[in-house]
């Protein structure tokens, strides 16, 4: 599938979860076998061109494509969890949000020292979560400069945050506004 027939797999949702919101719905596209499949090759082959040697993906979509990108290359999946998922000793990062924090933490032991790990996503918007993602996986040794996702709304300036600390992001399309 060409990239502009994976974007028509993503629904608009206008006023969602807030009136003036166009919420871009990932369903219809994982429900679609071959858009899921051509959507999880291009994430892949990006992470493999940045020597992936292990996939890390946030709660919860990120679990989705970042899971099926490990199993594409034969890698590692690193969930980066929300607090209190984890039943061993984490490690964890808070960051802010558009009102409040919020926390992330992962296992330290899944991580080698050195070990490059590319982020998987299905959105980076504000760059928020997936800075704090990156931040935390280093903080455990790994080596991570590249993000990939599926969706970038780029109005939302995630990707410059992103490159502030050294991280590329890619994506397979982009939407305006938030």
């Amino acid at each position: 599938m060409t990239p502009s027939q994976i974007t028509a797999l993503v629904r608009t949702v206008p006023d969602f979860p807030a009136s003036g919101v166009l919420f871009r719905d990932i369903t219809p596209l994982i429900a679609h076998g071959r858009g899921l499949a051509a959507t999880v090759s291009w994430l892949a082959d990006r992470a493999r061109d940045a020597g992936a040697e292990a996939i890390a993906g946030m709660e919860a979509r990120g679990f989705i494509f970042g899971a099926a990108v490990a199993v594409e290359l034969g890698l590692g999946f690193v969930p980066v969890r929300k607090p209190g998922k984890l039943p061993v000793p984490t490690i964890g990062i808070d960051y802010a949000l558009e009102y409040g924090t919020d926390r992330l933490e992962i296992d330290p032991g899944a991580i080698a020292a050195g070990q490059r790990v590319v982020l998987v996503d299905d959105l980076i918007a504000t760059g928020g979560t997936a800075r704090a993602a990156a931040e935390l996986l280093r903080m455990a040794g790994a080596r991570v400069d590249r993000g990939v996702f599926v969706i970038d709304l780029p109005d939302l300036g995630g990707t410059g945050v992103l490159s502030a600390i050294g991280v590329e992001a890619q994506s397979l399309m982009a939407f305006p506004g938030h």
